[in-house]
């Protein structure tokens, strides 16, 4: 596929990806995460608390609560789930991964990333660079 194309592509999901985060409950921010496989969209997340809980993701402090999941390991566990394999396929997210999610990336076998908004702390990206997953950043928002 051309490069015009991929792009074009990429930001139609990841506009979806924003969509998406939508569905949060989280008040501090909200963020969507997309999975597309084949050009098929395989999974999908959004960060907020585990089935069952409260949608309440900060507590009175307005901190996030330490069992609050992210947007991509909801969508990576939802896939799991699923008669669906990630491997090679492109995760498109709101916010660039943290350390635990890019481990899960690397893990579920996501080759791509393409993310909006680059979190202030970037470790994550480090480690999916040095796992070779392609990072692709395009400003949505």
């Amino acid at each position: 596929m051309n490069n015009d194309k991929q792009h074009k592509l990429d930001k139609r999901y990841l506009r979806m990806a924003h969509i998406w985060a939508e569905n949060s409950y989280c008040e501090r921010r909200k963020v969507g995460a997309i999975i597309v496989k084949d050009k098929m969209i395989i999974s999908d997340g959004y960060n907020g608390t585990p089935s069952g809980f409260e949608n309440i993701c900060e507590d009175e402090n307005n901190i996030t609560k330490p069992y609050v999941l992210h947007a991509e390991a909801n969508a990576i566990t939802k896939v799991a789930k699923s008669h669906n394999s990630s491997k090679g396929s492109t995760l498109y997210v709101t916010t660039s991964p943290c350390m635990e999610c890019s481990k899960l990336i690397i893990q579920a076998g996501i080759k791509r990333v393409v993310f909006d908004e680059k979190y202030r702390i970037t470790n994550g990206l480090d480690i999916l660079e040095r796992a070779g997953v392609e990072l692709v950043n395009i400003k949505i928002s």
